[in-house]
């Protein structure tokens, strides 16, 4: 007599799973997912060496005003300071939404320019919107990274990792994609990049969000069930990039690879909802003892005035009086605080060796295939390479800095000054080149510039605090595009030009005679890539000074407070019950 209807039964039922899926989605986990596929759509940029052919042959560019456009595009990637500071004073989905709507808006029209359905831009005018463009990722990084940075304190090496990898991974994600849906046609890869990266920012745009920091003890476990995902991912894509070059793929072929592309993508899914659901019976448990609680109210009522003087104290001093007045490494600086202090100049010259030296090498990837003579398949296996070593390169220093930092005190910028050597090789090879030596490079060089980024905004948030770490981490790649811009454009864009009209004149020919200017011959690249080796070898040398300067610092426990936070966290949550 006392039970309930079936139909009253499967309505509780029913209710019970309702309940279920919006604690999923308002989730920590589900957070990190959303993260997760935002990020594998925000490398569009990396793509540019497989479409800058067809820019470069639909408009007439020659070799310098498409390293020009290569540049704009480093610079609207890595200046996200006004993303940044539009996250100061913003909720985390209006900065998502600024972005979509600049990526759609910057990439559709380069396709309507290159497909011809407007009037042939003027260069200036393809500038701005590579720019805008590639400036979306910046909102992307800002809304999604930053926020998983802020939930996950503890674990920011690896998060960061993770985060940067799908980043890498997303240029290799997006090819598998785009020869499903278009086949083998660059332009139809251009309008890929306009509305897949935008829709995805759409429909996570209000799951991501910045939530109370929670301890949880298995958080590294999940972290790594993560990895092993996407370590499958990157591996299936390397396989598919290796086996398209030699097979001949049919369109059922493709849209199967990216089926499997597709479902590997949401296997974290199925990882948060497992942590959700532990989460959502723990919560579903009685509470301890309520009894003893009501004896302690009084000491919460006598703790509020102390905290409140604290913040009337603090807008005392001028934020431009206590810019030389730096707190100790780790606690939180102001914005002017961190971006005149030492430690960030050091970090802007190394940045700008070795970030510069990699964009450099990576936007001429193209060329440098059909320099050595290369076919056109061939090149585009280089540029997937470079994305998935890239991705590998994020991973591992984002896993073994954090695992190195945490057992042995291994400070992250040692870490910083071995990859920068090891850029160096990268270089080296594409300079001296042998037959095949440029797998090897591309490998190298994806690596290396994948392995610096995790490492230089994890020195970021653990030299100057989390506080303004929206603005600060943004500041800190400032570096890139500027040493781009020297290394790309006035170096390596001048000497292949260079070489190129040499081959014209030993011919009979002038400059007008063709429409584009093509070098072949492993000299083209050899001096300016010699130059690259040598700046960034320079960029090492500077990146252990603050080897030598933050010594100390890394010797302590840098997340001590971060766990003393969490737990008193914890505790009043538990008195509160």
């Amino acid at each position: 007599m006392g039970e309930a209807p079936i139909g009253s039964r499967g309505g509780l039922k029913c209710n019970e799973h309702f309940q279920f899926a919006v604690h999923v989605v308002k989730g920590r986990w589900f957070t990190v997912f959303a993260s997760f596929l935002i990020m594998a759509g925000a490398g569009a940029t990396y793509l540019f060496g497989t479409y800058s052919k067809v820019i470069k042959s639909t408009l007439g560019y020659d070799q310098s005003t498409l390293n020009l456009l290569g540049f704009f595009k480093d610079l609207g990637a890595n200046v996200g300071v006004l993303s940044g500071l539009i996250a100061e004073v913003t909720p985390t989905w209006f900065v998502l939404l600024v972005g979509s709507a600049m990526n759609f808006t910057g990439y559709f029209m380069i396709w309507l320019a290159v497909t011809s359905r407007i009037a042939k831009p003027k260069v200036w005018q393809m500038c701005l919107y590579i720019c805008i463009g590639a400036n979306s990722q910046n909102f992307a990084n800002t809304g999604a990274l930053v926020t998983c940075v802020k939930n996950f304190p503890e674990s920011r090496g690896i998060m960061l990792g993770l985060l940067k990898g799908f980043v890498g991974l997303s240029g290799a994600v997006m090819t598998q994609v785009y020869l499903s849906i278009y086949g083998n046609d660059a332009k139809a890869l251009i309008l890929l990049i306009g509305w897949l990266p935008a829709a995805l920012s759409v429909v996570f745009v209000f799951t991501i969000r910045t939530m109370k920091v929670v301890r949880q003890p298995n958080e590294v476990r999940v972290f790594y069930h993560f990895l092993y995902v996407s370590m499958v991912l990157a591996l299936f894509l390397m396989a598919m990039t290796i086996t398209q070059k030699f097979v001949a793929f049919s369109h059922a072929a493709y849209a199967t690879s990216a089926t499997a592309v597709c479902f590997l993508l949401f296997v974290p899914l199925f990882i948060a909802i497992r942590e959700e659901l532990v989460l959502w019976n723990l919560k579903k448990q009685p509470p301890i003892d309520i009894s003893i609680e009501k004896i302690e109210p009084p000491k919460t009522e006598i703790q509020p005035p102390v905290s409140s003087n604290k913040e009337e104290e603090k807008p005392t001093t001028s934020c431009f009086l206590n810019i030389f007045d730096k707190p100790p490494r780790g606690e939180d600086y102001t914005i002017l605080q961190a971006l005149l202090s030492v430690d960030m100049l050091i970090l802007f010259l190394a940045t700008l060796g070795g970030l510069g030296s990699s964009l450099t090498a990576i936007d001429n990837l193209g060329q440098i295939g059909e320099s050595l003579g290369y076919p056109a398949k061939t090149v585009n296996s280089f540029v997937s390479l470079v994305s998935i070593w890239n991705y590998f390169g994020r991973v591992f220093s984002g896993f073994v800095s954090e695992a190195l930092l945490v057992k042995y005190k291994f400070p992250r910028p040692l870490m910083m000054t071995l990859v920068l050597l090891l850029s160096c090789i990268g270089y080296l090879i594409i300079a001296f080149p042998a037959p095949g030596s440029v797998y090897i490079a591309s490998i190298i060089i994806g690596f290396s510039f994948g392995a610096q980024l995790p490492l230089l905004f994890a020195i970021i948030s653990e030299l100057f605090g989390l506080k303004y770490y929206s603005t600060l981490f943004n500041c800190g790649q400032l570096a890139s595009p500027i040493g781009s811009y020297i290394l790309n454009v006035k170096t390596t864009g001048l000497l292949y030009d260079r070489e190129a009209l040499k081959q014209l004149a030993s011919k009979g020919l002038t400059r007008s005679a063709v429409k584009e200017l093509t070098c072949i011959g492993s000299h083209c690249y050899r001096l300016s890539f010699i130059i690259l080796a040598a700046v960034t070898l320079f960029g090492a040398l500077v990146s252990f000074v603050l080897v030598i300067r933050t010594r100390e610092f890394y010797k302590s426990d840098i997340y001590k407070k971060f766990r003393e936070n969490a737990e008193a966290a914890q505790t009043q949550k538990e008195e509160q019950h």
